[in-house]
This record gives structure tokens, sequence and C-alpha cells, in this order.
């Protein structure tokens, strides 16, 4: 069975679609599944590479159950965040889910996380890759 990585995005799906380009590139026998918040995040996504995409509430329950890794803005296991585009349901079901969560610590308006150095997205990806790509060699799934 391929690995599912599943990419979790929302508003314009802009980290989304960076992540998608970036796993492709280093796990290309992977199956990329792409769920947007919004249909706008969910197209993006499937247009920069997804093998597949859907959005919403269910989509987001669905292919958490069944994903490898989980990839996304921290936004996404905190409900009511991203501007109110994650819902309880959502951010549940990423927390639920068997995979492993590697997520981006983004700073929102109504949270900090403190202890973070200031990084810029690129560089967040950057580590997020190489935390991919060490969790993969480990045979982690």
């Amino acid at each position: 069975m391929k690995t599912a990585i599943v990419i979790i995005d929302g508003m314009g799906g802009g980290i989304g679609v960076q992540l998608v380009g970036r796993v492709k590139e280093i796990c290309g026998n992977a199956e990329v599944i792409a769920i947007g918040t919004n249909a706008v995040a969910a197209e993006r996504m499937v247009k920069a590479g997804a093998h597949r995409g859907a959005a919403g509430e269910n989509a987001v329950r669905v292919a958490a159950k069944t994903a490898s890794f989980i990839l996304g803005p921290i936004g996404i296991v905190i409900a009511d965040s991203m501007m109110g585009e994650i819902t309880r349901v959502m951010a549940e079901a990423v927390l639920s889910s068997p995979g492993e969560r590697i997520l981006l610590p983004l700073q929102q308006e109504h949270f900090f996380i403190a202890g973070l150095e200031a990084l810029s997205l690129a560089r967040m990806i950057d580590k997020a890759m190489d935390i991919l790509k060490e969790r993969l060699e480990k045979g982690s799934v």
C-alpha cells in the first residue's frame, strides 16, 4: 500500500501548494492527497500536483483516518483558527489520526507559540521536509 501523505490547508491554499510541490520532490512514490478547508485551497493544491483532493469538514475527517502523514500549518489542530475555517471536528480529526503530524508553527493573531525561533515560511517547509524524510527512512509507516 502506498504511503498516504495528506496536506491540509485553508484560505487560499498557498502553504499547501508549497508543501505539495516539496513532498512530490522527495516522495515520488507516495500518494499526495490535498484537503482544503474550502474548494479554492483544494483546487490550488491539486493543480500544484496532488494526486487527488477534496474540501470541507467531512473530507478532513475521512482523509485523516487513513493518512500515514498529515502536513499543514499548526492551525489545523486548533478549532476556530485560520479565520474560523478550522472547525472543532476538523481539529479533532487531525489530532486523532493514526498518522504522524508534521505541523508548521505559524503564528496567528489569536495564539502565540512561545520559545520558537522566528523562521521564514520557506525554512519551516525545509525543516518539515527534513522530518518527513527522516520518518520515511526510519520506516515509521
